[in-house]
């Protein structure tokens, strides 16, 4: 008699649990904020006399430039990383041919420029991301959630 209820109360369970994936559910989420959020700096540099400018005010606005959009690279290299491409031939054990690509890819909102000088022949950028700043735009385009309440509607 025992086991005979107890198969029928494991049935009933079995069945109760099956048909608890058929109720409807409302669920209520809520904005997370993290609880810290980091600055990233990065340096750019650029050699003004190499640029191909015509005279030493265009050389110096494209090492502006050149070394603006380094500075960018390397924001982009801490945030996203870095990828590496090789190949490397082999002929009786010697290397043949080695080729080494480094790439990086990624979009960087929110960076701004601390301080841009020129340092004899060497022009700097310097500029800071802050993650407070990227998140203050980013929250209302991509909401980070969790779940606040969960209620099933029967």
């Amino acid at each position: 008699m025992f086991m005979k209820n107890l198969g029928i109360a494991m049935l009933l369970s079995g069945f109760l649990a099956s048909c608890s994936q058929f109720t409807e559910r409302h669920i209520e989420y809520q904005q997370e904020t993290p609880v810290s959020f980091p600055v990233i700096t990065a340096l750019g540099v650029a050699p003004i006399s190499a640029q191909q400018g015509n005279n030493d005010t265009q050389r110096m606005l494209l090492a502006m430039r050149a070394s603006k959009l380094e500075a960018y690279r390397e924001l982009a290299e801490r945030v996203y990383g870095q990828r590496i491409d090789s190949q490397n031939t082999l002929h009786a054990m010697v290397a043949q041919n080695d080729v080494l690509e480094a790439s990086v890819q990624g979009v960087i909102r929110g960076a701004r420029v601390v301080k841009s000088y020129a340092v004899e022949d060497t022009y700097v950028t310097e500029l800071e991301l802050d993650f407070a700043e990227v998140y203050a735009t980013l929250k209302n385009i991509q909401p980070k959630q969790s779940i606040r309440s969960v209620r099933y509607l029967l």
